[in-house]
């Protein structure tokens, strides 16, 4: 059975836009991600607040840290809705992010931050695990490349 889609063999019978017939695991990592995408905005906007109020080091680098946040924010919020369309191509990045995410969520629980760093290895946990079931990883496998010879 053909679709619109742009890749029809991503589920069988998956029809573009419906969400709900996406495996369950892909739904959850591409809440995860929005999460760690929204979380990253909140510490962005801390940044700025220091920056403004002038506690921050340097207000140029305050400035620069801020934007390199709200930009890495945004990039993992598009990551996200590559994983919600199960796009073969985010797998990776988003392994990648969640190896990134638990780097950090280690660092914040040493520094004494539990309160960020929970809940950062919580969702690198939770995206990791609905991106590693065996639904998502057939949804987001690339379809097998035929080996017809050339005329």
């Amino acid at each position: 059975m053909l679709s619109s889609c742009a890749a029809p063999w991503i589920v069988e019978g998956l029809v573009c836009g419906d969400m709900a017939k996406r495996p369950a695991g892909l739904r959850l990592a591409a809440a995860a991600l929005m999460a760690e995408a929204a979380g990253l905005c909140v510490a962005a906007a801390f940044a700025l607040d220091s920056t403004v109020a002038g506690r921050s080091y340097q207000f140029a680098s305050g400035i620069a840290l801020t934007l390199i946040a709200f930009g890495t924010a945004a990039l993992i919020a598009a990551l996200a809705v590559g994983v919600a369309r199960a796009k073969p191509w985010s797998r990776i990045p988003a392994v990648m992010t969640q190896l990134f995410v638990v780097i950090v969520g280690l660092t914040l629980l040493d520094g004494r931050r539990p309160e960020w760093g929970v809940p950062a290895l919580v969702l690198a946990g939770v995206c990791v695990a609905g991106l590693l079931t065996p639904a998502s990883l057939r949804a987001l496998n690339r379809p097998p490349v035929s080996k017809q010879p050339r005329p």
